[in-house]
């Protein structure tokens, strides 16, 4: 079951994004990264999907009218996005209503409005004191990038001068968790190392998270300004990257 604890949060709840579902369905999230980068419209998609009941196959809408709404390059970011919602949300809804509405009896909603949902979870976790070179030591890079490249160096040195909370939004910005085992990070995301990979193409783009391989997708930034600037609004500014 997939619970969004962050609704929990009337203030700033965290949309589902593409990344969560990497790691549930391998399938459906290629087909889902496929319609990002191709033209969507000959494969006559609407906003509507099709979904198993006990009886029959029903046909949901993703939203109001969808099925007579063709999917085109112009709207298929909004197509991803619902059906991002839908296969996470499928089967569970009412469970996951139950459950939230039994937090919230626990937990008055006044004393979790001041808080984001990382700052929810640093609540709940701590919010340690990050080994800096524990965590360079078991980086692992591919894709072109060595622990010598200059970009790798320009990464750390941007790391190095963020406080440790913004280098905790890092972490959970890249693995989904804002917690380090006991063990430190060698043994991080259940098996997964902390990964950075070269991400080819235009330099301007921002770095790109999988967080359930601990991936880090990394453009070859033209200058360490560059990096740290588009680094720093990804951490703190994007909650939906995969899908932009």
């Amino acid at each position: 079951m997939f619970i969004d604890v962050t609704k929990l949060i009337p203030s700033s709840p965290r949309p589902f994004s593409l990344s969560d579902i990497e790691g549930i369905d391998v399938s459906f999230y290629n087909s889902l990264v496929y319609l990002q980068e191709n033209d969507p419209e000959d494969l006559q998609l609407t906003f509507s999907v099709e979904e198993e009941t006990p009886e029959k196959v029903v046909e949901v809408e993703l939203k109001k009218g969808g099925s007579k709404i063709p999917v085109t390059k112009k709207n298929r970011k909004e197509y991803v996005k619902l059906m991002v919602n839908w296969r996470l949300s499928r089967g569970v809804q009412e469970q996951m209503e139950a459950l939230i509405a039994s937090l919230r009896e626990l937990i008055p909603l006044k004393y979790l409005s001041p808080f984001d949902a990382r700052e929810l979870e640093w609540v709940i976790a701590g919010t340690p004191e990050i080994n800096l070179d524990d965590w360079k030591a078991n980086t692992v890079y591919c894709g072109g990038y060595s622990a010598q490249h200059k970009v790798i160096t320009w990464f750390w040195k941007a790391v190095e001068y963020y406080s440790n909370e913004q280098q905790l939004r890092l972490l959970q910005f890249v693995t989904g968790t804002s917690s380090i085992p006991f063990g430190g990070f060698k043994v991080l995301g259940g098996g997964h190392c902390f990964t950075i990979q070269m991400l080819r193409g235009n330099p301007d783009m921002l770095p790109i998270a999988h967080t359930c391989f601990c991936r880090l997708d990394l453009p070859c930034y033209n200058s360490p300004e560059d990096l740290r600037a588009k680094l720093t609004l990804a951490i703190e500014e994007c909650e939906d990257f995969a899908l932009n």
